[in-house]
């Protein structure tokens, strides 16, 4: 079973940028759509960015122009440019497929904070 392992996360004002990253325990090559999803506390994870096997990005409105996410099939890695980060991104972030919906276990996540 593939293992997903998020990092990136951390403390950073509103405005400021991070980069996550999930790492692959083996290939994603075969996966057509990779996705980020976020969960805050008591509400259901939602999904904000995917993209598929060929590079088509599909995103959330609430992040559009702001995120952009890309994959890197030969290290198994997805990632996840977050640019002017406002408070309301505040969240844990988890990877998983998208198409086929949800493979994977789910990861531990990583914890991203944005202060005003």
């Amino acid at each position: 079973q593939v293992q997903l392992v998020e990092s990136g996360g951390g403390l950073v004002q509103a405005g400021g940028s991070l980069r996550l990253s999930c790492a692959a325990s083996g290939s994603i090559f075969s996966i057509n759509v990779m996705g980020w999803y976020r969960q805050a506390p008591g509400k259901q994870r939602e999904l904000v960015a995917a993209i598929s096997r060929t590079g088509t990005t599909n995103y959330a409105d609430s992040v559009k122009g702001r995120f952009t996410i890309y994959r890197d099939n030969a290290k198994n890695t997805v990632y996840l440019q977050m640019n002017s980060l406002k408070p309301e991104d505040t969240d844990v972030y988890y990877c998983n497929t998208v198409i086929p919906p949800q493979v994977y276990a789910w990861g531990q996540g990583t914890q991203v904070t944005v202060s005003s």
